[in-house]
């Protein structure tokens, strides 16, 4: 059984020892789980499931640090004069991506504001994005696969 199932259910033995069956007693479950499983890391020999989690929490911060900024720029976009705004489409080369790992790129450059997934090729290999400052199309490549596109595949990609 995966670590990630057995976190799940020592969050369960936790709400049901506690008989409080929410959301919060849930994670506080997940988090004692969590602890309990990390102690005993040397014995099941389980330095993967942490890695990839740590990547994951890793993931999730970059993303809301990218909100806050796309946020402060589209609040600029919106004071600055239309004039000197160059919007674009930008055509961005991908490495080989699983089905869910294009997903949560994709989904994560839509989500931030001044950009938005348009399209992806056929041969999954470039995706296209509009982006609200386009000006220098090779900085706008640079962010995501230096940024978004790194950060999804450190996550979601398990070493052997």
């Amino acid at each position: 059984m995966s670590l990630v199932v057995w976190n799940f259910v020592l969050a369960l033995v936790w709400a049901a020892t506690t008989e409080a069956f929410t959301a919060g007693n849930f994670a506080v479950g997940m988090v004692i789980g969590f602890v309990l499983l990390f102690g005993l890391r040397r014995v099941i020999d389980s330095g993967a499931y942490f890695r990839d989690l740590w990547q994951i929490v890793v993931l999730i911060a970059f993303f809301l640090w990218e909100l806050v900024l796309s946020n402060l720029r589209m609040a600029w976009y919106t004071i600055m004069p239309l004039d000197r705004m160059r919007p674009g489409i930008v055509a961005v080369p991908l490495e080989e991506m699983s089905e869910v790992e294009l997903l949560v790129l994709t989904n994560l450059i839509t989500i931030t504001p001044g950009t938005l997934t348009l399209d992806l090729s056929e041969d999954r290999r470039t995706l296209y994005v509009h982006a609200m400052d386009a000006a220098d199309p090779d900085a706008v490549r640079r962010d995501i696969k230096k940024g978004f596109e790194r950060k999804v595949l450190d996550a979601l990609r398990s070493e052997p």
